[in-house]
């Protein structure tokens, strides 16, 4: 029982001793080259306007990389046209940059952090330029700094935006709701009307063929005529005489159309 107590006292210390040096742990940097590659890097930010960002942008990886290298800062690709990306954003919202006061250099785990109170036309504003654990650029962050009064109003202007929207859905809502009591009656005009149609339709049909059996009857008639001319004619030919003696009373067709001699 004394040795298992004993194990689990020694893991518990180790795990301890572990935490203790993993927190007292700091990255290593040279604070000097980390100093003047911010000053360095905010005052390119502040002096580079939208065609040298073009530029920057414009060159591959490769091209990128060499032209960092050649000026022997600490910069690397993605976290400096990061920070051009970022600069115009922060003088959009703080106005012209006018100066900076004195950096401020603190270790976070593996990140360092230089930071500065920025002057612009606007506003103050916190500038933040972070390094990874080898030194080089890793981001820029302008923070601004509002009054209470902007904030307030801020806050304000977006409770109002939220709640109107608010209103407006259920306004909406409340509209499609009071529709659809019309549905119902709706639905009964679609059908009267398709009935209507369909009536209508049955209409048209018979007198369709109302119209098409008289026309049978009047095409039989005059079929009919016809026949008898033609065999009053054959008749008087066969006698000798005129036709206009004779009247046909019936015709009836004999049982095989065979002539006997």
């Amino acid at each position: 029982m004394k040795k298992k107590i004993s194990i689990v006292l020694c893991a518990v210390m180790t795990a301890f001793l572990a935490t203790a040096c993993t927190a007292s742990r700091q990255v290593a940097y040279d604070q000097d080259t980390l100093l003047d590659a911010t000053e360095v890097l905010i005052q390119y930010c502040a002096g580079a306007d939208e065609t040298v960002r073009e530029q920057w942008e414009s060159l591959s990886d490769y091209e990128l990389e060499y032209q960092l290298m050649q000026s022997g800062l600490p910069f690397a690709p993605e976290g400096f046209l990061g920070a051009l990306e970022a600069w115009p954003a922060a003088v959009e919202e703080c106005g012209a940059y006018e100066g900076h006061g004195d950096f401020e250099i603190t270790a976070d785990g593996d990140e360092i952090h230089v930071t500065t109170m920025g002057e612009f036309a606007q506003r103050k504003a916190e500038i933040e330029v972070v390094y990874d654990a080898d030194s080089r650029l890793d981001s820029l962050s302008v923070s601004a700094e509002y009054s209470m009064g902007e904030i307030l109003e801020k806050a304000g202007l977006n409770t109002i935006l939220g709640m109107g929207t608010v209103f407006v859905v259920l306004i909406f809502i409340s509209i499609i709701i009071s529709l659809m009591k019309y549905i119902p009656a709706l639905g009964t005009v679609f059908q009267k009307k398709s009935k209507d149609v369909s009536e209508k339709k049955e209409e048209e049909l018979t007198e369709a063929e109302a119209s098409g059996g008289e026309d049978g009857m009047d095409q039989e008639l005059t079929d009919d005529a016809e026949l008898v001319a033609v065999i009053a004619a054959a008749v008087a030919a066969a006698e000798g005489t005129s036709a206009d003696g004779f009247v046909v009373r019936s015709i009836r067709r004999r049982p095989s159309n065979k002539w006997k001699a």
